[in-house]
């Protein structure tokens, strides 16, 4: 059983005892500490609430709803929804905060609960912090008889969120109806598949072939959408003949696309290809995080903008993005953020403007991919002892490459000419993570082979 506590919420595998995995009583004591820390922040007090469809999310419901009454606070309840749906439903409701209740790309075992401020955006470091020691005095005070919380059950979000994408004036309803785009989707039996079609068929698409759209919570497949698990939807998509493919993940804030001929679109180029639609019409700055694709950068400054590196992290690259004013950005798990509407990933939003570029560049998806530059990002890690002063080994691999361009925001990161390496530490167990990147999978192999060969060499001096 498995239980992290991390800034921006706690996440951890249904049963087993309690501090040992997501229980119950875990359940109710972060809820208590969120909802104390609200009450103690805020004069309203109210919080937004929406969850996935994993089979453990009705338990999970109703126990933070309860725990929300006995704090005396009121309770928005979407009931089945998406992240982003309940990040734009937090300032619309006036509320004092969100929780959003989802394990995101984790198997069904999985559970979350996701913590939003009153803006809709994850909460940050400091704050963070702050519940979590709440948590931990577990010195809390509920309401009496007379003061309980409220519940209200509002599902007219799904609607209000799709009206808000047709909106924006970078969304082209009628250029992709004219287009007539055969779509296949994988929701993988989440919140996905009550969403998706619902927008697509806003937005004028008229064919749409569903696989795994019933939100049962009955993951098909690894609920991450990575190549090794959208096997069934390429071949979907050849076997239809249709114009693409679209994977969003169980609460529906990453997003990826399959070509016609069924080969990937690549997750890191979701956002690159919205980016780059946005930028030829609206110019500015962007921002991703560390450990994303270089392609950004080189639409961007094509762009005349400005491309910002964030520390891995959503709350980090929604904190750059106001910095630098950029007009979109995200990370390369295909996680796209695009300010016009909020701060938030929101595949639904990627998906209005990836289809408007498509449909406005009459070309097919694998020649939009074409179309930009080409890199592979090689994923390894090393596993060391916990006793290990990983800070310290990072320290000796920056002294022997102080000569090139690197930054230390988050980790390290070098940069040798278009190739780079980010190590990371884990937040969670004793490895360094290393990402690589390079124009094939060769050189970004060679150069992750490169800096482990260093980490090790170095270990082996020590």
């Amino acid at each position: 059983m498995t239980l992290i506590k991390s800034i921006s919420g706690i996440r951890g595998t249904i049963g087993g005892a309690a501090g040992d995995g997501l229980t119950p009583l875990d359940i109710v004591k972060f809820t208590s500490a969120f909802g104390s820390w609200v009450t103690a922040n805020a004069e309203n007090k109210k919080i937004v609430i929406g969850r996935d469809a994993r089979i453990s999310g009705s338990m999970v419901n109703n126990l933070v709803i309860g725990t929300l009454q006995g704090l005396g606070i009121d309770v928005v309840d979407l009931g089945l929804s998406t992240t982003p749906t309940v990040e734009i439903a937090v300032p619309a409701e006036q509320a004092a905060g969100g929780i959003i209740l989802t394990a995101s790309h984790n198997p069904k075992q999985w559970n979350a609960l996701k913590l939003l401020n009153s803006k809709g955006e994850f909460i940050n470091d400091a704050d963070g912090k702050e519940v979590l020691e709440i948590a931990e005095k577990g010195d809390f005070a509920y309401a009496d008889v007379d003061h309980l919380g409220k519940v209200t059950q509002d599902d007219s979000y799904l609607q209000k969120h799709i009206d808000a994408i047709l909106a924006l004036p970078l969304v082209d309803k009628e250029a992709i109806r004219k287009a007539d785009f055969k779509v296949v989707i994988d929701c993988v039996n989440s919140t996905g598949g009550i969403f998706v079609p619902a927008l697509l068929e806003a937005l004028g698409v008229r064919t749409v072939d569903g696989l795994f759209c019933e939100p049962d919570g009955k993951f098909p497949h690894n609920p991450e959408p990575l190549p090794e698990n959208l096997i069934a939807l390429s071949q979907e998509v050849v076997k239809k003949k249709a114009n693409l493919g679209i994977a969003v993940d169980p609460d529906v804030d990453r997003l990826c696309f399959v070509c016609e001929d069924g080969g990937m679109f690549g997750e890191e180029y979701t956002l690159v290809a919205v980016a780059d639609y946005v930028l030829n019409h609206s110019k500015g700055n962007t921002v991703s995080n560390l450990s994303s694709t270089r392609a950004l950068r080189d639409v961007t400054e094509k762009a005349g903008g400005e491309y910002n590196a964030a520390a891995v992290g959503e709350v980090n690259v929604v904190n750059k993005m106001k910095e630098t004013n950029a007009v979109i950005g995200g990370e390369g798990n295909g996680g796209v953020i695009y300010p016009e509407l909020h701060y938030g990933r929101d595949a639904l939003v990627g998906i209005a403007l990836f289809l408007t570029h498509l449909a406005k560049s009459g070309k097919t998806v694998s020649a939009l991919r074409a179309s930009y530059p080409n890199y592979f990002i090689s994923k390894n890690k090393i596993t060391l002892t916990p006793e290990m002063d990983i800070d310290a080994l990072l320290l000796k691999v920056e002294e022997k490459y102080k000569k090139q361009p690197h930054s230390t925001i988050d980790g390290l990161k070098i940069e040798f000419d278009k190739e780079w390496v980010h190590l990371r530490r884990s937040n969670t167990e004793p490895i360094i993570r290393i990402y690589s990147e390079g124009n094939s999978e060769t050189v970004a192999n060679s150069l992750a082979n490169k800096i482990i060969a260093d980490i090790k060499e170095i270990l082996n001096l020590r």
